[in-house]
């Protein structure tokens, strides 16, 4: 007992002497795998939203309402987040980060293998749409609980020459996830004929996603506990604040940084679950072919982000999510042309799409937690990502699908459009408001 008790206070004691950015450079393997396995779940429900979802749990008149139907569902999660954030900070705060932790990584994996293993509409009935909507809640209550506070220990960690591409590290989990999840589709949808796909392909990935969640739970656990990494949590004073009390010494903060990443989290899916399910409804191509092209432009994203990291620190980050939201804003107006312009446009458009998406989308976490003190950045940083997930992406498949078949393609452009109108907006703000910039030195 003693030898532990020596150890801890040592490890702690080094916590203090350690250089920052050694510090940082652990917790960055932590928070990829961490952001890998969500990205992962979040892409595998989007996939089968498109390829399985409208097919097996819908009874709709045609296959365009079962989708924008499946949609519906798709968004539930996204209403869901913040409130799990609510509910499981408060239990954060009366029980610690184990219990919460725990608690949240199995409610994610419970709805998941839920998910897995919910018969369809000819079995059951009006249930298995009502039950896939409950698990797709669960499934984001358990996301808004899952939230860490490893990426601001990080950010908190990175130096301030630096601070750019420690910010991107936690957005490659998105380009890993997706490489993961439309790797695993392309190959079942290859092997497998129609019916076996529709009848037990598609649970596979859910299996993975629920593998790979428990692993990551015990990964968190691991390195949150360890003696160094919670005096650094309690020293950086990164500790669960109540979230009405956050948002009355932050609300204004919050609000500003919710809009902030709405260029990059618009595009998010517009490039990823939107074309896709077009390709799906209105063109002959196999969904396989077209998932591959995606995962080309997911490598292509995860290249973006890293750039996105070593130009940060070289012009600021401000100035290059203007440049981000810019290019986006500029690159709406080519939507509908693309996508018309047959495979060639719709790839292209995917591969444009995702290299933007990495630029701007590589900064977007970073630039909301630098506003908050750290008092309360652990909770506003978790407020923040949630409301801006859903304004900015949460209805996005439904909105751009449902106004594109119904008008025209260049609905999908518009709402681009708006989501950079008010990246541009916010930073604008941001830059009255806030004292200037300071350029990266090296």
């Amino acid at each position: 007992m003693t030898g532990s008790v020596r150890q801890a206070g040592a490890a702690a004691a080094g916590a203090h002497s350690d250089n920052p950015e050694a510090a940082a450079s652990r917790i960055a393997g932590a928070v990829v795998f961490a952001r890998t396995t969500e990205f992962f779940d979040f892409f595998v429900y989007g996939i089968a939203s498109v390829l399985v979802f409208p097919k097996v749990f819908f009874a709709a008149p045609d296959h365009l309402t079962g989708m924008l139907y499946s949609f519906a569902v798709f968004s539930l999660a996204f209403v869901a987040r913040p409130i799990g954030t609510v509910l499981f900070t408060a239990l954060d705060r009366e029980f610690g980060p184990t219990v919460k932790q725990t608690a949240a990584l199995f409610l994610l994996c419970g709805s998941t293998m839920a998910i897995s293993f919910l018969p369809g509409y000819t079995e059951i009935g009006l249930a298995a749409p009502l039950l896939l909507a409950i698990f797709r809640g669960g499934q984001g209550l358990g996301l808004g609980g899952a939230w860490d506070g490893l990426p601001s220990l990080l950010a908190l960690n990175a130096p301030p020459q630096r601070r750019g591409w420690y910010s991107m590290i936690p957005q490659l989990g998105a380009a890993f996830g997706f490489m993961l999840a439309s790797g695993l589709f392309i190959v079942l949808t290859t092997m497998l004929n129609s019916d076996d796909f529709l009848a037990w392909g598609w649970r596979f990935p859910f299996f993975v996603a629920l593998a790979l969640n428990v692993v990551a739970l015990f990964a968190r656990l691991r390195l949150i506990l360890t003696p160094e990494l919670s005096t650094q949590f309690r020293d950086k004073e990164l500790q669960p604040q109540p979230v009405f009390k956050t948002l009355r010494a932050h609300g204004r903060e919050v609000l500003i940084g919710a809009f902030i990443p709405l260029a990059s989290y618009a595009l998010f899916h517009i490039v990823t679950i939107f074309p896709l399910s077009w390709t799906t409804l209105y063109t002959t191509e196999a969904a396989s072919e077209f998932l591959t092209v995606e995962l080309i432009g997911a490598v292509i994203g995860a290249v973006s982000i890293v750039l996105s990291g070593v130009l940060a620190d070289r012009i600021g980050r401000r100035r290059l999510l203007v440049i981000g939201a810019v290019a986006i804003a500029l690159f709406s107006f080519f939507t509908a042309p693309l996508i018309n312009a047959g495979s060639g446009g719709r790839y292209a458009f995917v591969l444009i799409g995702f290299a933007l998406l990495g630029l701007s989308l590589g900064q977007a976490r970073g630039a909301m937690a630098s506003r908050f003190s750290s008092t309360y950045r652990y909770t506003a940083s978790a407020l923040t990502s949630d409301i801006a997930w859903l304004i900015g992406a949460g209805f996005a498949p439904i909105v751009a699908l449902g106004l594109s078949s119904r008008f025209d393609l260049t609905f999908a452009g518009y709402y681009l459009l708006s989501g950079a109108a008010c990246t541009l907006l916010a930073l604008a703000i941001v830059q009255r408001t806030d004292p200037p910039e300071e350029k990266p030195t090296r």
